[in-house]
């Protein structure tokens, strides 16, 4: 698989035609002075949330890990197992069935920013990773990113690494790091416009067929990929990645022999599959990169009839609680 089959001309400078950007689709009248009332300072203007409820997390405990010191000292990689419950991943991890991610602590149940890929990325790409299953407001986050220009604030709170831009790979190439995606669910196919959003985030952006969900070992070849990747990559410049795991998202019965059907047995035999490739990914990637910091997580889950509900897009329970950790390789 050659890099010239997985590359970012779909981002060139051509793609953004001029009149796009032109100043006459901002009209002055939208921001004029007679639409600020003259009570309202341009401090409070920067502020939308209670300065009293965000207060609760400026001072809050001591995070787990300083982003701050992370930042510019280690790579970091950002894994999103795309479409995972946390109930499947809570017991796969109690049987001891995936090892690899057991390494590095429990699963935290967590609210997923959005009930599918697309919602949750968003929100993620901009700081706002998955919360505490038991959050009660905006206070209860430990971010470790933080966007400063989001209405909460000029201040991040201890341990988040406050960025100005639109998305955290945008705060962290002003930091120094370069920063890779490696798609897999079709809103990462470079093939359409609307696949080229998200990884138009990025310096480099990487898709190809073999990545999609209806190829079995798509694992395999994100992760065979990457193993070529860092052997030529310049190691004095940080990398921040962003991986796209989509073996769980449907379809996925064929993890389970004599499955026909998607099913919560198929569901945890993927992610199964999958922990049996990070292991290669982490081990390469630490001996190769050194330091590096890992974020782990899904976007959302999925249903398999629960209630009468099927698949995603939905606020039902087993789509949007969802499993998370970080930790250091």
């Amino acid at each position: 698989m050659s890099d010239d089959a997985i590359h970012d001309d779909s981002m060139n400078d051509n793609s953004m035609n001029d009149d796009l950007m032109n100043d006459d689709l901002m009209n002055d009248d939208l921001i004029n002075d007679n639409l600020m009332h003259e009570n309202v300072t341009c401090q409070e203007a920067l502020r939308e949330v209670p300065a009293g409820l965000f207060g609760r997390t400026l001072n809050a405990m001591q995070p787990d890990v300083d982003m701050n010191k992370i930042a510019g000292s280690h790579d970091i990689l950002f894994i999103c197992l795309d479409t995972l419950r946390y109930d499947v991943a809570a017991e796969e991890e109690a049987k001891g069935t995936t090892p690899v991610l057991n390494r590095y602590g429990p699963w935290e149940k967590c609210q997923a920013p959005g009930n599918f890929t697309y919602p949750s990325h968003h929100a993620m790409f901009a700081g706002f990773l998955p919360c505490p299953y038991d959050a009660k407001s905006i206070a209860d986050r430990q971010p470790l990113f933080f966007p400063v220009n989001a209405g909460m604030g000029k201040r991040a709170p201890a341990g988040a690494f406050g960025f100005s831009g639109a998305t955290i790979m945008e705060g962290l190439e002003k930091a120094g790091y370069d920063t890779w995606c490696v798609g897999g669910v079709a809103f990462f196919d470079k093939r359409s416009d609307l696949g080229r959003v998200f990884p138009g985030y990025f310096r480099h952006s990487y898709w190809n067929p073999s990545f999609a969900c209806p190829v079995k070992d798509s694992t395999r070849n994100q992760v065979d990929f990457l193993l070529k990747k860092i052997e030529k990559a310049d190691r004095s410049i940080p990398v921040f990645l962003y991986l796209n795991i989509d073996a769980i998202h449907y379809p996925n019965y064929f993890y389970l022999d004599g499955a026909v059907h998607d099913s919560l047995e198929s569901h945890g035999a993927a992610l199964r599959y999958v922990d049996g490739q990070l292991g290669r990914l982490f081990e390469r990637w630490k001996s190769v990169r050194g330091s590096t910091f890992v974020i782990c997580c899904s976007d959302h889950g999925t249903c398999y009839g629960e209630d009468g509900c099927q698949f995603h897009g939905i606020n039902h329970p087993a789509v949007t609680t969802v499993p998370y950790k970080h930790f250091t390789l």
